[in-house]
């Protein structure tokens, strides 16, 4: 399993991607537990203009859920890992995710 920070509007995805590069690419977190799953999404995202942060196992993927302080930002590399960084634990209204997120495949949360 493998989570992209899912604070990206699709707008955003069409109209804001970049040279690799450009000093204002906006970069996502890319969370999973499979190292070669993780590299390819990473490389599908940078094809597509963006920079990538490498946010960990997706038992951290808790730090991009709805109400962290990277949601619905367009930050650079260093305001993503900032804001991941800055992420707590307590869920927040916007986290609808169950408590047993993220869940597997076979046992969903």
């Amino acid at each position: 399993m493998i989570k992209a920070f899912n604070s990206i509007l699709a707008p955003h995805l069409r109209e804001n991607g970049k040279p690799a590069g450009a000093p204002d690419r906006i970069a996502l977190a890319v969370a999973g537990d499979d190292p070669k799953a993780k590299a390819t999404v990473m490389a599908l995202i940078d094809g597509i203009g963006f920079d990538t942060v490498d946010a960990g196992t997706i038992a951290d993927s808790w730090r991009q859920q709805p109400g962290s302080p990277g949601y619905l930002k367009d930050y650079d590399v260093a305001g993503v890992e900032r804001a991941l960084a800055e992420a707590t634990a307590g869920r927040t209204a916007q986290w609808r995710a169950t408590p047993n997120s993220p869940g597997t495949y076979d046992s969903p949360a």
